[in-house]
C-alpha cells in the first residue's frame, strides 16, 4: 500500500481568505482519505510556473480561483465539456495519460444548491457579474432550462459577451443591461444573483448598489460569496422576505464534485458544511 498521500490545492490571489482548504481537509479525514489540499497564492506572472510545478510534483489537480479561471486555459491539456461550453476552469484533473484537464465545477454546483430550493426550469433570472462564477451560473441555468437570464455588468464587452455566449449555446434568451448607479430590480425577476466579489472578506462592508426596496418576498436571493455567508445583499432580501442562497452551498457542492474527480470518492457535503460554519462562526 502506498502511504504517501496524493496531493490536489488552490492556485489564487489573493489566497490567504479561501477556506476551501478547511472543508476538503475535513472531508479527507472524515472520509480516511490520505490526500493533502494546498493552498498557493499564485501571481498571474507565475500561473504557467505553478501548473508546471504540479505537473512535476505529481499533483491529482487543483482547483483556480480569481484571477486564474480563463487564463489558465492556455496552460493545460485539454478541457472537459463543461468548462469548453463554459470557458472558464475551476477545477484541473490529472487523467490516466497523465494529461491536466480543466473541468468547471461551479456552476453545478451553484445549481444543485439552488434547486434544493427551487427548479430553474422556467424561471426568469438576474445576474450581477459576467466574470468566470457568473459565466459559470449563467450557462448552467440555461441548460437547466430558465426561460431567461438578464446580465448586468459596468464593462459592456464582458456582459454583452457573456449574452451573446448564452444565446449562441443554449435556448434561452439572455440580454444585457449596464450597470450604472443604483440598480432597481424589475418584478418579473424570479431569481437573483450576485456573482461579484462585492462583499467578500475583508472588504464585507461593501454594499451591492442595489435598491433593496425592489426586492419582492417572492424572489430567491442568492449570493456567491463564503466569506461572510450572511452578506448585507442576503441580509436585505431576508428583511424584504425573499428566501436567500448562501454562497456555502455552491462551495461545498463544486468541492464534492472536485474530490469526484479526484480521488473517485463520494464524499459528504454535511461535513465540509459544518467545517464551514465553524469557522465562519
Amino acid at each position: 500500500m502506498d502511504f504517501l498521500p496524493s496531493i490536489v490545492g488552490s492556485f489564487a490571489d489573493p489566497a490567504a481568505e479561501n477556506p476551501t482548504v478547511e472543508m476538503v481537509e475535513a472531508a479527507f479525514r472524515h472520509h480516511g482519505l490520505h490526500w493533502r489540499y494546498l493552498n498557493c497564492e499564485v501571481p498571474p506572472d507565475l500561473l504557467a510556473d505553478a501548473v508546471a510545478g504540479a505537473r512535476a510534483m505529481g499533483w491529482a489537480g487543483f482547483n483556480c480561483s480569481l484571477p486564474h479561471k480563463v487564463p489558465v486555459i492556455e496552460h493545460l491539456d485539454g478541457l472537459g465539456e463543461s468548462a469548453r461550453l463554459i470557458g472558464a476552469v475551476n477545477c484541473v484533473v490529472r487523467d490516466d495519460e497523465g494529461r491536466f484537464i480543466g473541468q468547471n465545477t461551479d456552476g453545478k454546483g451553484f445549481l444543485r444548491s439552488l434547486e434544493e430550493i427551487t427548479p430553474a426550469a422556467g424561471k426568469r433570472a438576474l445576474i450581477f457579474g459576467a466574470g468566470g462564477a457568473a459565466r459559470a451560473i449563467a450557462v448552467e441555468l440555461a441548460l437547466a432550462g430558465a426561460s431567461s437570464i438578464t446580465v448586468v455588468n459596468r464593462t459592456s464587452k464582458r456582459g454583452e459577451e457573456l449574452v451573446a455566449h448564452i444565446g449562441s449555446h443554449t435556448a434561452t434568451r439572455a440580454r444585457f443591461e449596464p450597470w450604472r448607479g443604483v440598480y432597481r430590480v424589475s418584478a418579473a425577476v424570479d431569481i437573483l444573483i450576485n456573482a461579484t466579489s462585492i462583499g467578500l472578506f475583508p472588504h464585507v462592508d461593501a454594499e451591492l448598489p442595489l435598491d433593496t426596496g425592489t426586492l419582492l418576498p417572492a424572489m430567491v436571493v442568492a449570493d456567491v460569496i463564503p466569506n461572510p455567508p450572511n452578506t448585507y445583499l442576503l441580509q436585505a432580501a431576508a428583511k424584504r422576505g425573499c428566501t436567500v442562497l448562501d454562497g456555502l452551498g455552491m462551495l461545498v457542492n463544486q468541492g464534492v464534485a472536485g474530490i469526484r474527480y479526484w480521488t473517485g470518492v463520494d464524499v459528504d457535503p454535511r461535513i465540509m458544511r459544518a467545517r464551514l460554519e465553524a469557522i465562519f462562526g
